[in-house]
């Protein structure tokens, strides 16, 4: 193709090492290239850890209750239970809302494997709704047309940090006699109307892998109002052993007595990762101004740039915004998202792509899945170009980014020309 020749003479000028890191990010803001998300630990963060070092406890032990109940404060959830990642929290929340052999879930299309993966877990069949256009999260239309007298459940996920319809979803959720399942990996700090992430939905969960917006190395929670549901989740992630009298089968035979309700899961995050997590949500406020702050200065540069399409949040101030992904007409630019991407890492730009659609995956493919299963999903994952957004970048940063978005733009207008 014509832009081929182009591309070519300008990587020969760029230093390879930018264009060979790791599509994990790389390093913060060390050499060439700008990590797509890194996450950010200070004195107090590593002085939190150390002290569960030097303490008696380095699992089940007070920093995970303390952890939790921090997350109740965040959350505005009765009921936390901290666990060892994202995918931990997503298998747990389906085991307690029931998913059995042969139900349907109906999951987000653009969005990691995990969100799907956990109601195979289960044994239960994804059902795949498309996204909306504007706001790239799940479509409630999609979700409606969908459901059949098999669907158990709903998971929906807060794509890039900006909440999904909870209001809509709920409704639907309700009519049909659903569990809502809000996949809040993105949005930790998000709220609606003053509604914290957390409190949306029958059950949330979340991830503190490195790149989300507050770490504990791996980890995860789920949150739940309903005391039923986090009985179960409970259960689910701690072998499905209790020590509570009130759940037993038996009277206790002492103190070491103990019983087995359920083929549950070691899934229990240790009180190193809970310490971290508990000095991250205290840094929560500032990681989310920062977030907040470099996507102000993204929106404003990209509105300029007709071929470039953003996000639609239509609450801003209340999203802590985990991913900035933009939309490139790519049509109108004569080229492919793939020498848009190839493009802006060879300018240093740590881009990724966020996601391709979980029915494309040769898994789901082998499992019948069609791959025009949601034309919305597949238009947007074409065009799709995942930018830097962490708190570990400077407004330098900020600007190189812009204007490298600027300077590939500029030079395919050049070559369609």
């Amino acid at each position: 193709m014509i832009y081929a020749c182009w591309y070519q003479k300008w990587i020969s000028n760029t230093d390879m090492e930018a264009k060979d890191l790791a599509i994990n990010g790389g390093p913060a803001v060390s050499g060439k290239l700008i990590g797509y998300g890194h996450q950010s630990i200070n004195e107090d963060d590593a002085e939190s850890v150390m002290r569960i070092l030097k303490g008696d406890f380095l699992t089940c032990g007070p920093a995970t209750d303390q952890f939790e109940e921090d997350l109740k404060l965040v959350t505005g959830a009765r009921y936390v239970t901290a666990v060892a990642n994202g995918t931990a929290a997503l298998h747990v929340a389906c085991l307690a809302a029931g998913i059995e052999p042969g139900d349907e879930v109906i999951v987000s299309s653009i969005t990691f494997a995990a969100s799907a993966n956990c109601v195979r877990y289960c044994g239960g069949i994804p059902v795949f709704a498309d996204i909306d256009p504007q706001t790239w999260n799940i479509d409630p239309e999609s979700i409606s047309k969908k459901i059949t007298d098999r669907t158990k459940a709903v998971i929906a996920v807060d794509f890039g940090g900006v909440p999904v319809n909870a209001d809509e979803i709920e409704s639907i959720c309700e009519e049909n006699g659903l569990i809502f399942i809000e996949d809040a990996a993105h949005s930790i700090g998000s709220s609606v109307q003053g509604r914290p992430v957390g409190a949306l939905a029958d059950i949330t969960t979340f991830s503190f892998h490195p790149v989300k917006t507050i770490t504990t190395g791996e980890g995860g929670a789920v949150a739940t109002n309903d005391p039923d549901l986090a009985r179960r989740v409970e259960l689910f992630a701690k072998h499905g052993i209790t020590r509570d009298p009130s759940l037993m089968e038996r009277d206790p035979h002492g103190g070491w007595y103990y019983e087995q309700l359920e083929l549950g899961y070691n899934y229990r995050i240790s009180d190193i990762q809970a310490a971290l997590g508990s000095s991250q949500l205290k840094r929560l406020p500032e990681f989310r101004a920062r977030r907040q702050g470099i996507v102000r200065q993204y929106d404003e540069a990209f509105a300029c740039i007709p071929e470039i399409s953003c996000q639609l949040d239509e609450m801003p101030d209340e999203t802590t915004r985990h991913l900035y992904c933009l939309r490139f007409d790519v049509d109108a630019l004569g080229v492919t998202r793939r020498f848009i991407f190839d493009a802006l890492r060879a300018e240093g730009i740590g881009v990724n792509v966020h996601y391709l659609p979980v029915y494309r995956l040769p898994y789901y493919e082998h499992l019948g899945y069609a791959q025009d299963e949601c034309p919305e999903a597949n238009d947007y994952y074409e065009e799709a170009v995942t930018l830097p957004l962490h708190c570990c970048m400077s407004d330098e940063d900020v600007g190189r980014v812009i204007e490298a978005v600027e300077k590939v733009v500029m030079a395919c207008r050049e070559q369609a020309a």
